[in-house]
Protein backbone atom coordinates (compact mmCIF):
# COMPACT_ATOMS: atom_id res chain seq x y z
CA UNK A 1 0.00 0.00 0.00
CA UNK A 2 1.28 3.23 -1.13
CA UNK A 3 1.62 6.34 1.31
CA UNK A 4 -0.72 8.29 -0.51
CA UNK A 5 -3.14 5.15 -0.20
CA UNK A 6 -6.32 5.63 1.76
CA UNK A 7 -8.42 2.47 1.51
CA UNK A 8 -7.35 -1.46 1.33
CA UNK A 9 -5.71 -2.20 -2.30
CA UNK A 10 -6.39 -5.08 -1.97
CA UNK A 11 -9.87 -4.82 -2.36
CA UNK A 12 -9.88 -2.80 -5.83
CA UNK A 13 -7.16 -4.70 -7.58
CA UNK A 14 -5.13 -1.32 -7.55
CA UNK A 15 -2.50 0.16 -6.19
CA UNK A 16 -3.47 4.23 -5.52
CA UNK A 17 -5.15 3.76 -9.23
CA UNK A 18 -2.42 1.40 -11.09
CA UNK A 19 -4.48 -1.62 -12.31
CA UNK A 20 -2.61 -4.76 -11.13
CA UNK A 21 -5.28 -6.93 -12.06
CA UNK A 22 -4.31 -9.84 -14.70
CA UNK A 23 -4.56 -9.11 -17.92
CA UNK A 24 -6.16 -11.06 -20.51
CA UNK A 25 -3.97 -11.10 -23.44
CA UNK A 26 -6.55 -13.69 -25.37
CA UNK A 27 -6.88 -12.15 -28.84
CA UNK A 28 -10.09 -13.03 -30.77
CA UNK A 29 -10.56 -14.79 -33.83
CA UNK A 30 -11.35 -13.24 -37.20
CA UNK A 31 -14.98 -11.74 -36.32
CA UNK A 32 -16.78 -14.22 -38.74
CA UNK A 33 -15.09 -17.33 -37.64
CA UNK A 34 -17.10 -19.31 -35.25
CA UNK A 35 -14.44 -21.24 -33.20
CA UNK A 36 -16.02 -23.64 -30.43
CA UNK A 37 -13.26 -25.27 -28.81
CA UNK A 38 -9.27 -24.81 -29.14
CA UNK A 39 -6.75 -28.11 -28.38
CA UNK A 40 -3.17 -27.70 -28.80
CA UNK A 41 -1.28 -30.81 -29.52
CA UNK A 42 2.63 -30.54 -28.16
CA UNK A 43 5.85 -32.25 -27.33
CA UNK A 44 8.75 -31.35 -25.48
CA UNK A 45 10.64 -32.67 -28.05
CA UNK A 46 11.13 -32.59 -31.52
CA UNK A 47 10.38 -36.30 -33.74
CA UNK A 48 7.92 -38.10 -31.41
CA UNK A 49 4.70 -37.87 -33.61
CA UNK A 50 3.11 -34.68 -32.41
CA UNK A 51 1.69 -34.08 -36.29
CA UNK A 52 0.51 -37.90 -36.30
CA UNK A 53 -1.60 -36.87 -33.16
CA UNK A 54 -2.86 -34.07 -34.50
CA UNK A 55 -4.06 -35.83 -37.96
CA UNK A 56 -5.45 -38.78 -36.11
CA UNK A 57 -7.50 -36.45 -33.28
CA UNK A 58 -8.85 -34.04 -36.67
CA UNK A 59 -9.90 -37.59 -38.66
CA UNK A 60 -11.38 -39.22 -35.19
CA UNK A 61 -13.46 -36.35 -34.30
CA UNK A 62 -14.75 -35.80 -38.11
CA UNK A 63 -15.96 -39.21 -38.21
CA UNK A 64 -17.86 -38.27 -35.10
CA UNK A 65 -19.66 -35.52 -36.86
CA UNK A 66 -17.73 -32.64 -35.78
CA UNK A 67 -16.29 -30.16 -37.99
CA UNK A 68 -12.63 -30.03 -37.64
CA UNK A 69 -9.92 -26.84 -38.14
CA UNK A 70 -6.16 -27.51 -38.13
CA UNK A 71 -4.09 -24.59 -37.33
CA UNK A 72 -0.53 -25.81 -38.18
CA UNK A 73 1.38 -23.91 -35.66
CA UNK A 74 4.79 -25.77 -37.20
CA UNK A 75 5.83 -22.91 -39.74
CA UNK A 76 9.59 -23.79 -40.16
CA UNK A 77 8.46 -27.71 -40.36
CA UNK A 78 5.01 -27.85 -41.75
CA UNK A 79 3.51 -31.89 -42.20
CA UNK A 80 -0.14 -31.57 -42.43
CA UNK A 81 -1.03 -30.74 -45.79
CA UNK A 82 1.04 -33.74 -47.10
CA UNK A 83 -0.25 -35.93 -44.46
CA UNK A 84 -3.84 -35.02 -45.79
CA UNK A 85 -3.29 -34.50 -49.23
CA UNK A 86 -3.91 -30.94 -49.68
CA UNK A 87 -2.01 -28.63 -51.91
CA UNK A 88 -2.16 -25.19 -53.89
CA UNK A 89 -3.26 -21.38 -52.32
CA UNK A 90 -5.60 -20.50 -49.92
CA UNK A 91 -8.46 -18.68 -51.02
CA UNK A 92 -9.27 -15.26 -50.19
CA UNK A 93 -11.49 -12.10 -50.29
CA UNK A 94 -12.26 -8.87 -49.05
CA UNK A 95 -13.52 -9.90 -45.74
CA UNK A 96 -10.75 -12.41 -44.85
CA UNK A 97 -9.02 -15.62 -46.01
CA UNK A 98 -10.15 -19.49 -45.94
CA UNK A 99 -8.44 -22.53 -45.11
CA UNK A 100 -8.33 -24.96 -47.60
CA UNK A 101 -10.26 -28.26 -47.02
CA UNK A 102 -9.67 -31.36 -47.08
CA UNK A 103 -11.52 -34.60 -48.68
CA UNK A 104 -13.14 -35.28 -45.39
CA UNK A 105 -14.31 -31.92 -44.71
CA UNK A 106 -11.71 -30.82 -42.73
CA UNK A 107 -10.18 -27.36 -42.69
CA UNK A 108 -6.48 -26.67 -43.02
CA UNK A 109 -4.41 -23.34 -42.40
CA UNK A 110 -0.57 -24.21 -42.76
CA UNK A 111 2.38 -22.21 -44.06
CA UNK A 112 3.04 -24.89 -46.67
CA UNK A 113 -0.11 -23.69 -48.45
CA UNK A 114 0.80 -20.18 -48.63
CA UNK A 115 4.50 -20.81 -50.60
CA UNK A 116 4.85 -21.27 -54.13
CA UNK A 117 6.95 -24.29 -53.60
CA UNK A 118 6.28 -26.29 -50.51
CA UNK A 119 10.23 -27.00 -50.41
CA UNK A 120 11.06 -23.66 -49.81
CA UNK A 121 12.80 -23.04 -46.97
CA UNK A 122 10.98 -20.82 -44.22
CA UNK A 123 14.00 -18.57 -42.88
CA UNK A 124 12.34 -16.46 -40.29
CA UNK A 125 13.35 -15.47 -36.89
CA UNK A 126 10.87 -16.15 -33.63
CA UNK A 127 9.00 -13.04 -33.63
CA UNK A 128 8.17 -12.71 -37.17
CA UNK A 129 7.06 -16.90 -37.18
CA UNK A 130 4.93 -15.90 -33.76
CA UNK A 131 3.12 -13.22 -36.05
CA UNK A 132 2.14 -15.47 -38.58
CA UNK A 133 0.63 -17.73 -36.23
CA UNK A 134 -1.44 -14.56 -34.67
CA UNK A 135 -2.09 -14.12 -38.67
CA UNK A 136 -3.84 -17.96 -38.90
CA UNK A 137 -5.79 -17.37 -35.85
CA UNK A 138 -7.55 -13.94 -36.55
CA UNK A 139 -7.42 -13.54 -39.97
CA UNK A 140 -8.44 -16.10 -41.76
CA UNK A 141 -12.16 -17.33 -41.37
CA UNK A 142 -12.52 -20.07 -39.56
CA UNK A 143 -16.59 -21.23 -40.61
CA UNK A 144 -18.55 -22.74 -38.22
CA UNK A 145 -15.55 -25.08 -36.28
CA UNK A 146 -16.32 -27.34 -33.79
CA UNK A 147 -12.93 -28.27 -32.29
CA UNK A 148 -9.66 -26.75 -33.94
CA UNK A 149 -6.26 -28.33 -33.08
CA UNK A 150 -3.35 -26.47 -32.86
CA UNK A 151 -0.57 -28.23 -34.20
CA UNK A 152 2.41 -26.89 -32.15
CA UNK A 153 6.42 -26.76 -33.05
CA UNK A 154 8.26 -28.97 -30.35
CA UNK A 155 9.44 -27.21 -27.48
CA UNK A 156 8.47 -24.19 -25.51
CA UNK A 157 9.67 -21.46 -27.28
CA UNK A 158 7.97 -18.47 -29.01
CA UNK A 159 5.20 -20.14 -30.70
CA UNK A 160 3.90 -22.42 -27.67
CA UNK A 161 3.96 -19.34 -25.62
CA UNK A 162 2.31 -16.89 -28.13
CA UNK A 163 0.09 -19.79 -28.96
CA UNK A 164 -0.84 -20.63 -25.20
CA UNK A 165 -1.17 -16.47 -24.41
CA UNK A 166 -3.48 -15.10 -27.54
CA UNK A 167 -5.55 -18.41 -27.99
CA UNK A 168 -8.08 -19.41 -25.18
CA UNK A 169 -7.35 -22.99 -25.33
CA UNK A 170 -9.45 -25.85 -24.03
CA UNK A 171 -6.90 -27.93 -22.61
CA UNK A 172 -3.48 -29.62 -24.43
CA UNK A 173 -2.58 -32.95 -25.31
CA UNK A 174 0.95 -34.22 -25.01
CA UNK A 175 2.71 -36.05 -27.16
CA UNK A 176 5.57 -38.50 -25.68
CA UNK A 177 7.90 -41.60 -26.55
CA UNK A 178 8.66 -44.59 -24.76
CA UNK A 179 12.42 -43.15 -23.61
CA UNK A 180 13.14 -42.88 -20.47
CA UNK A 181 14.69 -39.39 -20.87
CA UNK A 182 11.21 -38.25 -22.17
CA UNK A 183 10.09 -37.88 -18.44
CA UNK A 184 12.34 -34.53 -17.87
CA UNK A 185 11.07 -33.58 -21.40
CA UNK A 186 7.23 -34.02 -20.21
CA UNK A 187 7.79 -32.27 -17.13
CA UNK A 188 9.08 -28.87 -19.11
CA UNK A 189 5.84 -29.05 -21.02
CA UNK A 190 3.35 -29.89 -17.84
CA UNK A 191 5.51 -26.75 -15.93
CA UNK A 192 4.90 -24.47 -18.92
CA UNK A 193 1.36 -25.33 -19.30
CA UNK A 194 0.68 -24.75 -15.48
CA UNK A 195 2.41 -21.18 -15.61
CA UNK A 196 0.45 -20.30 -18.29
CA UNK A 197 -2.50 -21.57 -17.05
CA UNK A 198 -3.74 -24.26 -19.55
CA UNK A 199 -5.09 -27.07 -18.67
CA UNK A 200 -3.93 -30.66 -19.98
CA UNK A 201 -5.67 -32.87 -21.15
CA UNK A 202 -3.30 -36.02 -21.04
CA UNK A 203 -0.95 -38.03 -22.81
CA UNK A 204 -0.47 -40.13 -25.76
CA UNK A 205 3.04 -41.67 -26.09
CA UNK A 206 4.05 -42.32 -29.97
CA UNK A 207 5.89 -45.29 -31.40
CA UNK A 208 5.15 -47.36 -27.90
CA UNK A 209 5.14 -50.63 -29.75
CA UNK A 210 5.95 -52.59 -32.77
CA UNK A 211 3.72 -55.77 -32.91
CA UNK A 212 4.75 -58.42 -35.38
CA UNK A 213 2.49 -59.21 -37.85
CA UNK A 214 3.72 -63.02 -38.10
CA UNK A 215 3.48 -64.09 -34.11
CA UNK A 216 1.39 -61.47 -32.93
CA UNK A 217 4.12 -60.49 -30.22
CA UNK A 218 4.85 -56.72 -28.94
CA UNK A 219 8.27 -55.58 -29.21
CA UNK A 220 9.43 -52.17 -27.20
CA UNK A 221 11.69 -50.95 -30.18
CA UNK A 222 12.75 -48.09 -28.50
CA UNK A 223 12.35 -49.13 -24.88
CA UNK A 224 9.83 -50.29 -21.89
CA UNK A 225 7.05 -47.43 -22.22
CA UNK A 226 7.73 -45.02 -18.97
CA UNK A 227 4.24 -43.33 -19.46
CA UNK A 228 2.17 -45.02 -16.87
CA UNK A 229 5.07 -43.74 -14.38
CA UNK A 230 4.73 -40.32 -15.62
CA UNK A 231 1.28 -39.98 -15.98
CA UNK A 232 0.85 -41.14 -12.34
CA UNK A 233 3.51 -38.43 -11.40
CA UNK A 234 1.78 -36.05 -12.76
CA UNK A 235 -1.35 -36.97 -12.22
CA UNK A 236 -2.16 -37.05 -15.32
CA UNK A 237 -4.62 -39.70 -17.82
CA UNK A 238 -3.21 -41.92 -20.53
CA UNK A 239 -5.21 -41.15 -23.75
CA UNK A 240 -3.71 -43.49 -25.93
CA UNK A 241 -0.85 -45.33 -27.12
CA UNK A 242 0.05 -45.57 -30.87
CA UNK A 243 2.29 -48.66 -32.33
CA UNK A 244 4.71 -48.08 -35.00
CA UNK A 245 2.58 -49.16 -37.82
CA UNK A 246 4.21 -49.24 -41.49
CA UNK A 247 0.92 -48.99 -42.88
CA UNK A 248 -0.11 -45.88 -41.39
CA UNK A 249 3.15 -43.91 -42.03
CA UNK A 250 2.48 -45.31 -45.72
CA UNK A 251 -1.10 -43.72 -45.34
CA UNK A 252 0.67 -40.42 -44.42
CA UNK A 253 3.40 -40.53 -46.81
CA UNK A 254 0.50 -40.85 -49.50
CA UNK A 255 -1.41 -37.85 -48.06
CA UNK A 256 -4.23 -40.64 -47.40
CA UNK A 257 -4.33 -40.24 -43.59
CA UNK A 258 -8.53 -39.80 -43.92
CA UNK A 259 -8.39 -43.20 -44.77
CA UNK A 260 -6.81 -45.03 -42.28
CA UNK A 261 -8.59 -47.21 -39.69
CA UNK A 262 -6.27 -46.98 -37.10
CA UNK A 263 -8.38 -46.37 -33.46
CA UNK A 264 -5.21 -45.96 -30.87
CA UNK A 265 -7.56 -42.67 -29.56
CA UNK A 266 -10.68 -43.77 -28.37
CA UNK A 267 -9.86 -42.57 -25.02
CA UNK A 268 -8.60 -39.11 -26.01
CA UNK A 269 -11.82 -38.49 -28.49
CA UNK A 270 -14.23 -39.48 -25.95
CA UNK A 271 -12.24 -36.88 -23.80
CA UNK A 272 -12.90 -34.73 -26.25
CA UNK A 273 -16.20 -34.75 -26.91
CA UNK A 274 -16.67 -34.74 -23.30
CA UNK A 275 -15.91 -30.94 -23.66
CA UNK A 276 -19.37 -30.35 -25.54
CA UNK A 277 -21.02 -31.74 -22.21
Amino acid sequence: MAEECNHDCSSCGTTCGADTRPKDLHEAPHELSDIRHVIAVVSGKGGVGKSLVTGLLSVAMSRKGKHVGIMDADITGPSIPKMFGVSGEVRGSEKGAYPVTTAGGIDIVSMNLLLDDDTDPVVWRGPIISGVVKQFWHDFIWEDVDYMFVDMPPGTGDVPLTVMQSIKLDGIIIVTSPQELVSMIVEKAVKMAEAMKVPILGLVENMSYFECPDCGKRHAIYGQSHIEEIAKEYNLDVLGRIPIQPALAAECDAGQIETTEADYLDEATAKLLALDE
